[in-house]
């Protein structure tokens, strides 16, 4: 079976940092380019970053651009998302998702086939 399943999440004190991962299983995860997503109650999903197949490609959102970092390690059908300088603003549950076959890199939340449970964040002192 296709899954993905998002590690890493907790509490953390305003400007800690936290790594999330992103295992994939039942699918070769070279061939697909991955996103990490956020999402609080009442608001639409947010797409932070995308990272292509080859990891050569990457995209952020303003809002996480020069605090977050993704990654990914092919060998270990693992993507990593490094989060520094966080703010309370941060909290959300954070999820990846599989991108279309083939489809480019993007932030927004279409053409994304597959969807892990997510991992929740909060930044509070």
């Amino acid at each position: 079976q296709l899954q993905l399943v998002e590690s890493g999440g907790g509490l953390v004190q305003p400007g800690g940092s936290l790594r999330l991962s992103c295992a994939a299983s039942g699918f070769t995860l070279r061939y697909y380019a991955i996103g990490w997503f956020r999402q609080v109650p009442g608001k639409e999903r947010e797409g932070l970053s995308c990272i292509s197949s080859s990891g050569g490609s990457t995209v952020y959102a303003d809002s996480v651009k020069g605090r977050f970092t993704i990654s990914r390690d092919n060998a270990k059908n693992t993507v990593y998302l490094q989060m520094n300088n966080l703010k309370p603003e941060d909290t959300a549950v954070y999820s990846c998702a599989r991108r279309y076959f083939m489809r480019p890199c993007s932030t927004d939340h279409d053409e994304y086939d597959y969807w892990g449970q997510g991992t929740q964040v909060t930044v509070s002192s």
